[in-house]
This record gives structure tokens, sequence and C-alpha cells, in this order.
């Protein structure tokens, strides 16, 4: 069984919102992000988490976003687990600008600092992403930036109506999203359009209980034929790097079945960072990444809430072990 998570980078965050860990962010240098990282990227690993998605966008400038995503390829050879990265310059608005002035900037600075760096070899980057939401990027906005990383070969990965029903699913199944995430406030339209765009929808259940914010609506997503996949959302305002403890929550708080929550923290969950072709399943041809679980069912490594150091054995990457119980 192969664990897939979600995660974002960050440094220290003790309230005060993003601009907050913005601060520190720009403050650090490489080698001090690269120090918080790794052991964080273990941590996940021995949780089972064999494949994760890494975000920016605690930089809000071209020099930090750059300085974000250069620390994950040099956490590339040091990490247990396949890293896809992900550009969010446009995670929020950063003080003194306003939202247009700063969807300006990641169209004519950042994306195309990103992308020449990418071009160059120097960053591998997938997605693109920006936090669509009421005082955030209103959706024309977020459409523009969509836009221009989608042109640019970037898959479109983005945060859609979390907080208000913005109708942020309906524009990004237009575009042909890949990937959107939280949808808390997603419509009946919304997840019609995913269904139809096949759309993955990340549901991050840590989130949903830390923030107290109504469930997503995942067994309409489900019935609607929406791939739904899990995450962690490791980020300062939910610490969690444990996908057992996720899907823990997917199965209590989204009502979802163990079965449910095993295809979305595995298959679905690398499908959504279109990855599905190499990892996600144990099949010949894949990767070889899978946890051995000492329990009498695989169950144990979601029933037992926080027990997953003890229900996992052995976690293997690649053919090779990386974790064993002590």
């Amino acid at each position: 069984m192969k664990l897939a998570g979600a995660t974002y980078m960050e440094v220290h965050a003790a309230g005060g919102g993003i601009n907050f860990t913005v601060e520190h962010t720009r403050a650090a240098s490489e080698e001090k992000l690269l120090q918080l990282l790794l052991p964080r990227l273990h941590r996940m690993s021995r949780a089972g988490t064999t494949l994760v998605e890494c975000k920016s966008g605690y930089g809000l400038d071209v020099d930090t976003e750059l300085k974000m995503l250069r620390v994950l390829e040099k956490a590339r050879p040091h990490a247990h687990l396949t890293i896809s990265s992900t550009f969010c310059g446009a995670h929020s608005v950063p003080r003194g600008l306003t939202a247009e002035e700063a969807t300006r900037r990641v169209l004519e600075q950042q994306l195309p600092a990103v992308k020449s760096a990418k071009d160059a070899g120097e960053l591998h980057v997938d997605s693109i992403d920006v936090f669509c939401e009421q005082g955030v990027f209103n959706v024309d906005q977020s459409r523009r930036i969509l836009e221009a990383g989608q042109r640019e070969g970037f898959f479109i990965n983005f945060h859609a109506d979390e907080l208000h029903p913005l109708k942020g699913a309906e524009m990004g199944a237009s575009l042909g999203a890949e990937t959107m995430s939280h949808l808390e406030e997603v419509s009946e339209e919304g997840i019609a359009a995913m269904a139809k765009a096949g759309t993955v929808g990340v549901l991050l259940p840590t989130t949903a209980h830390i923030l107290r914010l109504p469930s997503p609506p995942a067994r309409a997503m489900i019935n609607a034929g929406v791939p739904v996949a899990l995450g962690t959302d490791f980020n300062p305002n939910a610490f969690c790097l444990s996908m057992p403890l996720a899907m823990h929550l997917a199965c209590v708080i989204f009502k979802m079945s163990l079965n449910e929550a095993l295809t979305a923290a595995t298959l679905h969950a690398a499908h959504a960072l279109r990855k599905a072709h190499a990892h996600g399943s144990i099949e010949p041809g894949k990767v070889a990444d899978f946890v051995i679980v000492d329990a009498p069912r695989w169950e144990h490594l979601v029933y037992q809430l926080g027990g997953a150091d003890h229900v996992i054995s052995h976690v293997i990457k690649a053919g090779t072990v990386v974790h064993t119980r002590p």
C-alpha cells in the first residue's frame, strides 16, 4: 500500500496569517529552510508517504518564491519520497499592494522567472496554484494567473471555493484544471463541471477540522464521478504530517468509507499530481513504493487514531526500505 500526501513548505508560525510566515520566509536562508524541511519530509515518510506535493507561496516576490523552489530541488536527493513542486506565488496579496497589483506582479515578474529557471533546468516545477478566494484573488484574477501558467506548460492545481462560494470550481473546470483543493463551498454546478472536466478534488480534512469549516461535500462529489483525493494540507494552521490521520478524519468528518479513503490517499492522490502512471498503486511497471502494516488488517492503519508509528513496520521507496519500525 502506498500513501501519497500533500504538504506546504513553511518556516514557522505562531499566529498572524500568511503574511506572518512570509516575513520569516523572506528573512530565512536557503540553508535554514532546508534544515526545517528535511525533518518534516522524513516524518511524512515514516508515516507512509512516498509521493508529496510541496508548494511555494510564502515568498510573494520573485526572489523568495525562487528561493523556496530551489530548496525543494536541494531536498530531492535527501528525501525518501518523490517531490512534486507547485508554484504558488498567488497565495496571498502582499502588504501594501492591491489584489490587481499582486496579480500583475505574478504575471509579469514571478511566473516568467519561474518558467525561465525551469527552462534552464534549474527547477522542476509541475503545477501552478492560486488562492481563489474573497479578499485574496477573485475569480477573474485567478483565471488570468492560471491561464498564463497553463500556457507555460504547468498543470493547474489551485485553491477553490474554500471559504466562500465564488464559483471557482466552475472557472477551473472551464480551463480543464487537473486539480482543485479545499472545495468546502463548492456548488452543485461546480461539482458537475469538475466531473465533466475530469478534475481531481483534493479534500483536506485537517483544515476543515482545525478551522471549523463546513465539510466539503465529499459524498456528492464521489456520487457525481469526481475523483476525490486526500491531503494533509501541512501548513502553519494545520501542522499534520500523517496521511493515516488525514484518512481517519476523512472517514469520521467527511463520512467516507475506509476503502474510499484508501483510494483517495493513494491512486487518486497520485492522479491529482498527474503521476498515476508511475505511482499510486502496486502494479507491474510502476515504482515499487509501498507500506508494510503489522496488523490483522490494513484498516488498522486508519482505525488506530494517531497510531501509525506502531502499525507501520516498514516503508519501501522505489524498492528500497527507507524506514523500519524500531
